[in-house]
């Protein structure tokens, strides 16, 4: 046990390496937030349609039909969407960054991405942790996969913070807040699975992710890299960091 919550420890911290990556920059420059943004964006939509949807669908299998799975998890799936969309509305409008300057919509997107990146890597630690903890081998590969696209989710998180508040402390510590979740995830859901809920709770929680990843990305993240008027380098970035998901996941 000990050793798996290792493996799991490490491979969340590896998403404050990416938080620190923002913090070099002596002056934050807009280019590189664009870019980091679209990057940011890629991750996310790659992730959520590539590994955490089918993961959803295949954990679903092993209590229903594939017909029945899938459109499970497609319920899953916009029922998270509406949940964080609920989360936008319900915030007043002088309060609302569509409303006050982008200043302010940075920074709200960087606290709803730790806590959406939280969320994901809260059944991604228990994953981790499973695995290392069945065979330690296998637990290696997985923690290594996970630690490599760990590093651009805390760039999601740190970058719009940091360009915000120009808060370096507070830019790096949410993304490290967000990246704990995975060993946090590794010991309760552990305990909780072999406790209280069936392991099928999973399935559930991974469409949900998807869609709050998913609205994240296209109501907060690509339109407010798009205010900086550098549209071909929000491009290459979400590109990229499509390219280092499907990388980071194949290695798996």
């Amino acid at each position: 046990m000990t050793y798996a919550f290792i493996l799991s420890l490490l491979a969340g911290l590896s998403t404050a390496i990416g938080g620190l990556m923002p913090l070099f920059q002596k002056k934050v420059s807009s280019s590189f937030l664009c870019f980091s943004l679209g990057l940011s964006a890629g991750v996310m939509v790659y992730v959520s349609f590539m590994e955490i949807l089918p993961e959803s669908i295949s954990l679903l299998e092993n209590s229903f039909s594939p017909r029945v799975s899938g459109i499970i998890a497609l319920a899953c799936f916009f029922l998270g969407m509406l949940f964080i969309a609920l989360i936008d509305k319900a915030i007043p409008e002088n309060e609302n960054p569509h409303e006050f300057g982008t200043e302010f919509s940075l920074q709200k997107m960087g606290l709803f991405s730790a806590l959406v990146i939280a969320i994901h890597n809260f059944p991604e630690g228990l994953a981790t942790f499973l695995s290392a903890y069945e065979d330690p081998a296998q637990g290696i590969s997985i923690a290594i996969a996970i630690a490599l696209h760990n590093i651009p989710e805390g760039i999601t998180v740190a970058a719009p913070i940091y360009h915000a508040t120009g808060a370096k402390r507070k830019a790096f510590m949410m993304s490290l807040f967000s990246g704990l979740a995975e060993p946090l995830g590794a010991l309760l859901g552990f305990i909780l699975i072999k406790t209280i809920f069936p392991s099928s709770v999973l399935s559930y929680v991974y469409a949900a992710v998807a869609g709050i990843m998913i609205y994240l990305s296209f109501d907060e993240i690509l339109p407010t890299a798009e205010t900086y008027g550098r549209h071909h380098l929000v491009i290459w970035g979400v590109i990229l960091g499509m390219l280092i998901m499907g990388i980071s996941l194949a290695l798996l």
